[in-house]
C-alpha cells in the first residue's frame, strides 16, 4: 500500500487532521487505518465537552490560561497553553460549520457547563454525548471527501525507519525519518507494508494498562509503544489521570463514566454512610481538580474500607438531569438506580494519560515526517494534570497545526528507493494464547496495585521487576511466533507499563496526578 499521508486512529485528532489536509491539498492521497471499525475511538466516549472561552463578559482567555496552568501544577508549557486557548474560538467555529450541534440557551448563546478546576462556565457540549456527536459529524465529512480512504481492521505494528534499511538507531538521534509502517490486516491475518511520506499517530491513550478504566478496549497504547521502539522521545508518562467518578459496577469493563459536568451542576460526593468529605481536602470541595478529588476518594476508601463513595445528585431536578445527562440517566436506570433520588455509587478509574510522544507546537516529533496528536501526544498543554475538557480542544488545535505543517512540507519529502517487506522469519502460529492473556491480566493487576493513584518507592521497584520479566518474556514470544492482535497488544501494554514505571521512579517531586508517599513533605 502506498499513500501520501498515513493516519493511525479515527478519533477527533486523526479525523480532523485528515479533513484539514484534504482541504488544503486535494490532490494528495490520505489513508486512515484503525484496528476496529471506524467509529471505535476514545472520542466517542467523551461526555463532558470542549473547554473554550466564548463569553468575554463572564470569562477571559487569561482566566482559562490560569486555570490550565494551575491544574498542570507548574509543568505546562505556557506558550502552548496560550496558543491552544486563544485558537479555541476559531476551531469551534469550524466544527459548527461542519455540522456539530452544541446545546444553546437561545439562538446566540451556548449553554455553558462548568467542571472541576474551572473558574467560569466555559464547557461547550452536546448533552452528555459530546464525543459521540463529534465522531459522527467528522466521519460524515470524511466520507464526503474524495481523497480520504479509511481502512478498518488494520493493527499498526511498527513504524518504518532507517532501522529497516540497516541503520542502528539510538534515542535522541536527529537523523531518524519515518516512511510509514507495517500493519496487520486482521481479516487476512497478513502483515502489509504501508509506505507514506508523512505519518500521524492519533492512537489515543493507555487506559487498558490498568484493570479499572473508562477507556475502551482499543486503548492499548499502540502508538506510544511504536514510537518508543522507533526511538521517539516519550515524556511525562508518570502522570496518569484517574477520573474521580466512574460508575461502581465491578462486572463492567470499561467502566461507565459519570461526567464531571454532573458535579458542575451541583452534585456532591458523600461517603457510604452519607457524610460529606471533600471540604476536608480542598476549598473547592467536589469541584476541585481531578487529581485532588481522586486522591481524596482513594484516601476515604482506604481509611474506611469501603468499595465506593456516593455521588449525591439530589440538588438537580429530575427533569434537568434527564435533559442534561440523558445517557447517564439511562445507564443508571438500567441497573436500578433512579437518579436523582437515589445516589450513584462511584470510584476513581484510570481515565487520561497526560504524557506521551513529545511534540513541538506543530505536532512534530523528533522523528522526521512523524507527527503525534491527541492523547498519545505530550504537547505541554496538560503538564502534570489535565484540566477537565481541555483534551478535545487540544486535539482540534494540534490537528490543525499538524495539517498546516504537513501541507507546507509534504512535497519536499523524498522516499527511499527500496524498503524491504515484512520478514516473517519462519515463525510458527502461537500455541500460547493462555500465556498471552495471563500476561495481559498480570500487567493490569501490577499497575493497578503498585502504580495507582498513590505510589511508593517500594511498590514501584516491585512493579519494575515484574513488568520487566513480562516484557522480556513477551519479546521472546513476539520474535518466535506469528503475529496476532492479542500478542501485539500485549507487547504494547508491556512496553508502555515499563515506561510508566521507569518515569515514575525518576520523578523526584509530587506534582499534579503523580503522588509518591515517599516524596510527601506535608
Amino acid at each position: 500500500m502506498n499513500t501520501d499521508v498515513l493516519i493511525v486512529g479515527s478519533g477527533i485528532a486523526g479525523l480532523s487532521y485528515a479533513l484539514k489536509v484534504a482541504e488544503k491539498s486535494p490532490d494528495i492521497k490520505i489513508t486512515i487505518i484503525t484496528k476496529l471499525d471506524e467509529s471505535e475511538a476514545n472520542t466517542k466516549y467523551a461526555q463532558g465537552g470542549i473547554a473554550a472561552v466564548t463569553n468575554l463578559k463572564t470569562d477571559s482567555f487569561e482566566q482559562h490560561i490560569n486555570d490550565t496552568l494551575k491544574a498542570g501544577d507548574g509543568l505546562c508549557y505556557k506558550k502552548v497553553v496560550e496558543r491552544v486557548i486563544k485558537e479555541a474560538p476559531e476551531r469551534l467555529k469550524e466544527l459548527a460549520n461542519w455540522g456539530m450541534r452544541f446545546d444553546k440557551k437561545n439562538k446566540t448563546q451556548y449553554d455553558l457547563g462548568k467542571e472541576g478546576g474551572h473558574s467560569a462556565n466555559r464547557i461547550i457540549h452536546h448533552k452528555d454525548l459530546t464525543g459521540l456527536e463529534l465522531q459522527s459529524v467528522l466521519l460524515k465529512r470524511i466520507h464526503q471527501s474524495k481523497n480520504i480512504e479509511i481502512c478498518t481492521h488494520f493493527l499498526a505494528i511498527d513504524l518504518i525507519t532507517e532501522h529497516h534499511l540497516g541503520k542502528e538507531l539510538i534515542f535522541g538521534d536527529k537523523d531518524i525519518s519515518c516512511y510509514g509502517l507495517f500493519a496487520l490486516d486482521i481479516h487476512l491475518e497478513k502483515v502489509v507494508k504501508i509506505l507514506a511520506k508523512t505519518t500521524l499517530l492519533a492512537t489515543g491513550g493507555a487506559g487498558q494498562v490498568y484493570e479499572y478504566t473508562t477507556n475502551p478496549a482499543i486503548a492499548t497504547a499502540d502508538g506510544i509503544a511504536m514510537a518508543y521502539r522507533a526511538k521517539a522521545t516519550i515524556n511525562n508518562m508518570e502522570f496518569i489521570q484517574f477520573h474521580p467518578t466512574a460508575l461502581y459496577n465491578p462486572i463492567e469493563n470499561p467502566a461507565f463514566l459519570i461526567s464531571e459536568a454532573v458535579r458542575g451542576k451541583g452534585a456532591v460526593l458523600r461517603t457510604k454512610d452519607g457524610e460529606l468529605f471533600m471540604q476536608k481536602y480542598n476549598e473547592n470541595k467536589s469541584l476541585a481538580t481531578r487529581d485532588i478529588v481522586a486522591r481524596s476518594i482513594d484516601r476515604e476508601l482506604k481509611t474506611r474500607g469501603d468499595e465506593f463513595v456516593y455521588l449525591d445528585c439530589s440538588s438537580i431536578s429530575g427533569s434537568d438531569f434527564q435533559k442534561y445527562f440523558p445517557n447517564i440517566y439511562k445507564k443508571c436506570q438500567s441497573i436500578g438506580i433512579n437518579v436523582p433520588e437515589k445516589w450513584i455509587p462511584v470510584v476513581p478509574a484510570t481515565h487520561y494519560l497526560c504524557g506521551g510522544i513529545q511534540t513541538d507546537l506543530d505536532g512534530k516529533t523528533n522523528i522526521n515526517n512523524l507527527y503525534a496528536c491527541g492523547e498519545c501526544a505530550c504537547t505541554g498543554l496538560h503538564g502534570a494534570n489535565r484540566l477537565a475538557s481541555n483534551s478535545l480542544l487540544e486535539a482540534l488545535v494540534f490537528a490543525h497545526n499538524c495539517a498546516e505543517d504537513t501541507s507546507k512540507n509534504i512535497e519536499q519529502i523524498n522516499m527511499p528507493n527500496y524498503i524491504p517487506d515484512w520478514d516473517d522469519r519462519g515463525v510458527v502460529k502461537t500455541k500460547e494464547q493462555i500465556l498471552i492473556q495471563h500476561n495481559i491480566q498480570e500487567i493490569k493487576r501490577i499497575m493497578t496495585n503498585y502504580v495507582g493513584i498513590v505510589r511508593s518507592d517500594f511498590r514501584l521497584k516491585r512493579a519494575l521487576t515484574h513488568i520487566k520479566m513480562i516484557y522480556e518474556e513477551t519479546e521472546d514470544l513476539y520474535n518466535n511466533n506469528s503475529l496476532s492482535v492479542s500478542l501485539c497488544q500485549l507487547r504494547n501494554l508491556a512496553t508502555t507499563a515499563y515506561i510508566i514505571v521507569q518515569q515514575s521512579l525518576l520523578r523526584t517531586e509530587n506534582k499534579g496526578a503523580f503522588f509518591n508517599i515517599n516524596l510527601d513533605k506535608s
